[in-house]
């Protein structure tokens, strides 16, 4: 019996999955294993962009080695269509208050567009009773971008 090995996605369908998602998984390299945790994204059609409350675990293996992975998957209730990519690559924080503004004004919109619930808001180290403007207007979180992507597997149902 022969093995099915599932489909790769082009580069043109891995893009739409990226341009449109908008929640990912980010793994870390841990103490002994890998740390994964969930994070909101944008993408500017060049690099991914998260923000990263200023404290935690993820703060700890960041400093410690800036190598991760990131995976965005798209599936349907019963799987009959699923599709995922995996990057490999390292994050960088942003350090420029003007492109620091711009991402966090995207973050802004991201919520407003989408519906998103307030509670987002206290994984993002503001209170839900805050305004998704308060994203832009504070500096409680760290901006981080994806860069120096070695690896891309992207793969979708047949």
């Amino acid at each position: 019996m022969d093995i099915i090995k599932i489909p790769r996605m082009e580069k043109q369908e891995y893009d739409k999955l990226i341009e449109k998602g908008y929640v990912c998984r980010i793994a870390f390299q841990g103490e002994k294993y890998p740390y994964i945790a969930p994070f909101l994204y944008v993408f500017d059609g060049s690099f991914m962009y998260f923000l990263s409350t200023k404290y935690g675990k993820k703060i700890e293996y960041f400093r410690k080695s800036p190598y991760v992975s990131v995976e965005i998957e798209k599936y349907t209730k019963d799987f009959s269509s699923y599709t995922f990519v995996t990057l490999q690559g390292y994050l960088e924080e942003v350090h420029d208050s003007i492109e620091k503004k711009i991402i966090r004004q995207r973050f802004v919109d991201l919520i407003v567009e989408r519906n998103l619930s307030s509670n987002i808001m206290a994984a993002l180290g503001h209170s839900p009773d805050d305004t998704p403007a308060a994203i832009a207007e504070e500096e409680r979180s760290l901006v981080w971008r994806l860069v120096g992507v070695k690896d891309l597997i992207a793969l979708k149902n047949l």
